[in-house]
């Protein structure tokens, strides 16, 4: 085979420190907007990032010259820096220091996105811990104690 190929969704998932709710409707669309730039600058596509004031959710294809470590570092870091820079809160932002990161098969892909895009809407039944241990549990892992 002469070429290289790959295509490989990642839905991320990462919280605000100690998921304090930070991401308030007067920023989000502009935090969001810089969290598509910051995957398109890494040579990720974006497909979609929504999330709700504690935490965050995207879809993105990874670049064949990227980590998912190296996508992640970069997003959280330049966006908590975007915030604070600009001092869209008066407090002091940060993200929790981890995250989730969960491949996503072709056929899946459309179900993720309208997962993502009804973020709102979902989190009226149910907490970001509880999905995000739901997550956790689908793809193997034990949730935090």
């Amino acid at each position: 085979m002469s070429h290289s190929y790959n295509k490989i969704w990642i839905h991320g998932i990462w919280g605000t420190k100690f998921r304090v709710p930070l991401v308030h409707e007067n920023i989000e669309k502009r935090v969001y907007d810089f969290i598509t730039e910051q995957l398109r600058e890494q040579g990720c596509l974006p497909r979609i990032v929504n999330g709700m004031p504690d935490h965050i959710h995207c879809l993105f294809l990874l670049s064949r010259q990227k980590s998912i470590a190296d996508v992640m570092k970069q997003i959280k870091g330049s966006s908590s820096h975007f915030v604070n820079e600009n001092n869209l809160i008066s407090e002091h932002f940060a993200w929790q220091t981890g995250y989730a990161a969960f491949s996503v098969s072709e056929s899946g892909v459309e179900n993720v996105f309208k997962y993502i895009q009804n973020q709102k809407q979902h989190h009226k039944t149910k907490s970001f811990q509880d999905e995000y241990d739901e997550f956790l549990k689908l793809y193997g892992f034990e949730p935090d104690k």
